[in-house]
């Protein structure tokens, strides 16, 4: 009975680590073509428009400017404005760099601090 339990201990073994190998190998593939994917989608998308905290420009004045500029509404605008605030900066806006530049641009121009991230 003992000689039988070693008999099947080792094929148990040579079964896993088969089925181990062979589960490596399958799925080896698709991480790197997942991997390519995922690389080429952040580079369409990740740039972000951010504005920084500052001594000079009042809570309304940036409130009124995302407004007017990032096209955000009163609330989020407000909301925008306390993370700036309180974090030191806030991602206001996301999207491709042709966009977010004139963006960028018209805030700056408002003497606001911005500017685009990856």
């Amino acid at each position: 009975m003992r000689l039988k339990i070693t008999r099947d201990a080792l094929s148990l073994r040579k079964f896993l680590i088969y089925m181990t190998a062979s589960w490596n190998s399958q799925n080896s593939n698709q991480w790197q073509t997942q991997e390519q994917e995922d690389v080429a989608v952040l580079e369409d998308k990740a740039h972000h428009l951010i504005v920084w905290n500052d001594d000079v420009n009042t809570f309304d004045w940036v409130i009124e400017s995302l407004m007017a500029v990032c096209e955000h509404s009163p609330e989020q605008a407000e909301q925008c404005s306390l993370i700036i605030h309180h974090k030191g900066k806030c991602g206001v806006k996301k999207g491709s760099f042709d966009m977010l530049r004139p963006q960028c641009e018209a805030l700056i121009d408002r003497g606001i601090n911005a500017t685009i991230d990856y």
